[in-house]
């Protein structure tokens, strides 16, 4: 599914504050793994999700998606390929907009359209359906803005939102780190019931040595 070879990234080059982030990385996650990569602060693993997602060009090295370069695509160009969840609750989604026009902004990703579709109340029982079984009440919530919602809650929605168009591979950027203990294993337990549920190559970092343990299959 997803093939580095010989990437390279330094930060600040011929500076006194130069960096080497990754200097000729190889790797390869096939289809279907769920691979968590573990490391300290500045070892460059969200670089790594920044590299993959186009947030950042690489100095050198290819990466390739089931088979296809991917390395000079532009990142919104990649989104109609690669979902990310991000650590931080307020990313992911557009917190003046209701639960059903966020989902309806997820679920026209990649596709022309205009603002009527936001409001369309024919897809009401359809958003019901994707967000009842989070079992946070937000079924009966479609039309509350997003901004109201607990950290957990909209963490759990950018997840839904995440996979509403099934994506060759998932993103998670430490998307726990910033809930407490409870909420963070809730939002773990949900991680793995839709990676499971839609086969979902995913690649998740984390600096919680419990959940790299216990999620996904390659550490």
């Amino acid at each position: 599914m997803l093939n580095i070879q010989q990437l390279s990234k330094t930060f600040y080059p011929n500076t006194v504050n130069e960096k080497k982030i990754f200097q000729g990385l190889d790797l390869t996650i096939e289809e279907g793994e769920f691979v968590t990569v573990i490391g300290s602060n500045g070892a460059g693993k969200s670089t790594l999700l920044n590299l993959i997602s186009g947030t950042l060009t690489p100095d050198a090295g290819v990466i390739s998606l089931l088979n296809h370069e991917i390395t000079q695509l532009k990142e919104y160009q990649r989104t109609r390929f690669i979902s990310r969840v991000f650590q931080d609750p307020t990313l992911g989604t557009s917190p003046s907009l209701t639960i059903q026009q966020n989902l309806s902004l997820a679920r026209n990703k990649g596709k022309r359209f205009g603002l009527a579709f936001l409001e369309s109340r024919k897809d009401i029982e359809t958003f019901k359906a994707i967000v009842a079984p989070l079992q946070l009440g937000l079924e009966n919530q479609l039309q509350t803005p997003v901004g109201l919602l607990s950290g957990g809650q909209r963490q759990a929605l950018t997840l839904a939102m995440a996979t509403l168009v099934r994506p060759k591979i998932l993103l998670l950027d430490e998307h726990t780190a910033a809930l407490d203990p409870k909420t963070s294993d809730m939002v773990m337990h949900l991680t793995k019931k839709i990676v499971e549920e839609q086969e979902l190559t995913t690649l998740m970092i984390t600096h919680n040595m419990e959940h790299a343990i216990e999620y996904g299959n390659r550490l």
